[in-house]
């Protein structure tokens, strides 16, 4: 295991970290939990983290095994991470050639901290195979033959990466809880109200760069 190795994965955990679908679950938990908001949406952190500490370390397992008895498994990793990231910039490419009413999202009443830490888990299982980082990051520890307890250590640092954004907002959430709300809310109310418009422009340049990610495994060494 070398310095560029742990460098290399760290980048990628810190690019993963900014995933909307975890951030704006924490986002929505701060401002519309109809109680103890903090501990709701620190549960809903923890089954993040669980969600990618569990599923990653099943992949890394499985790939490490099969990449010993079976030829190509790295490849057919590579092509998942970025196949899968393709598929989403196609996705959103053609939901603008059309407008959409975006539709507000609420918290029901009985939501609870006992309830946020499914959440947690669900939102963020849901959008783990857009997580092309996750996937070239176990490419490259079972590529690099790290050893079995240094690749699990090394997805658990990986996993606290991750969590540091939704983190941070917790603790300035709650550090300057009313200017820090009015600032969220002017986000959801800005991107969960309204119309957005259909852009041909937009659409294409998703397209082009779902075709530019796709194509990325047949050029990598």
């Amino acid at each position: 295991m070398t310095a560029g190795l742990l460098w290399g994965i760290a980048g990628l955990a810190a690019l993963d970290a900014f995933n909307p679908a975890t951030i704006v679950t924490v986002t929505l938990i701060l401002l519309a939990a109809p109680r103890r908001a903090g501990s709701a949406a620190l549960a809903a952190i923890l089954g993040a983290a669980l969600a990618v500490m569990t599923l990653g370390t099943v992949l890394y397992l499985s790939a490490g095994a099969a990449a010993d008895a079976i030829g190509g498994v790295l490849l057919g990793l590579r092509f998942v991470a970025f196949g899968a990231a393709a598929i989403a910039l196609a996705f959103a490419g053609i939901r603008r050639l059309r407008d959409r009413r975006r539709t507000p999202i609420e918290l029901p009443v009985w939501f609870r901290p006992l309830t946020a830490l499914p959440l947690g888990v669900l939102v963020t299982s849901a959008d783990l195979p857009n997580a092309f980082p996750y996937f070239v990051a176990i490419e490259r520890l079972v590529d690099a033959g790290v050893p079995t307890s240094q690749g699990l250590l090394i997805l658990v640092g990986y996993t606290v990466v991750y969590c540091v954004p939704c983190l941070v907002l917790l603790v300035v959430g709650l550090a300057a809880r009313e200017r820090t709300r009015a600032w969220l809310q002017s986000l959801v109310t800005r991107f969960s109200r309204g119309t957005v418009r259909r852009s041909v422009p937009i659409a294409i340049t998703l397209m082009l760069a779902a075709v530019a990610v796709g194509s990325i495994p047949f050029w990598i060494p």
